[in-house]
């Protein structure tokens, strides 16, 4: 994809008439007819919505290279964690989409549907074995640690397409159980980039993510030590 096609689509003040994937993800789900999800029903973010727009730092203006950056990103993670069938990812080409972390292991559409992205990118540890995890087993871990969900956005963009590479951050609150440690009520942020290879109509052929995958577990695990009792 050339640089100019990219800012054709920028230039496009209409934001219906972006790519549906590049849009908000409420409207990929309202437009989720017929599809396979994973509890048989539309996700509902609007807990989370409510907690991102009181917390979030950075504010892309619609139609601007990072909005679209970042809202193609959130869809992606909204459809790995609620669609079962990675044919029905919008944001990707299923076929041929790769995923890594860190240099390591390339990873398939279809293992990133049955592992979950928790399992992918976290090392066996003492405080978690992702060999012991399946993809409902890891989200319910972290959905008990972080309740009001563990929020994703973007930084900053360094390059355009068709090599897009971006600076983001995750956090979350820590307000319930991690495997017996008990929550802190702080918040525990991610920071790290991201290249996302992308098709002439803005769908993700490949994800290579950066990051320091040992903190997060040193911030979860740190407060507390599992089944300790407070006297």
């Amino acid at each position: 994809m050339k640089t100019n096609n990219w800012k054709l689509i920028m230039s496009n003040n209409d934001s219906k008439k972006l790519p549906l994937w590049v849009q908000d993800r409420e409207k990929v789900i309202a437009n989720g007819q017929g599809v396979e999800w994973r509890e048989g029903k539309q996700p509902d973010y609007s807990n989370n919505d409510r907690v991102f727009q009181q917390e979030s730092k950075y504010h892309h203006p619609e139609g601007s290279l990072e909005a679209i950056a970042h809202n193609l990103v959130r869809t992606f993670e909204m459809e790995v964690s609620n669609k079962s069938n990675p044919q029905e990812w919008l944001s990707i080409v299923a076929n041929k989409f790769r995923m890594s972390s860190n240099g390591g292991k390339e990873y398939t559409a279809q293992e990133t549907a049955e592992q979950g992205t928790y399992n992918l990118f976290i090392n066996k540890n003492k405080h978690y074995n992702p060999e012991e995890e399946n993809f409902e087993s890891s989200s319910k871990v972290f959905r008990t640690a972080f309740p009001d969900g563990f929020l994703w956005e973007l930084i900053e963009v360094f390059s355009g397409p068709p090599n897009v590479t971006f600076k983001w951050r995750h956090w979350g609150t820590f307000k319930g159980d991690f495997k017996g440690h008990q929550p802190s009520g702080e918040i525990i942020e991610i920071i790290g980039m991201s290249i996302a290879r992308v098709t002439q109509d803005l769908k993700i052929l490949s994800l290579e993510h950066y990051f320091d995958n040992s903190k997060f577990l040193k911030d979860l695990t740190a407060g507390s030590c599992p089944f300790h009792s407070q006297k």
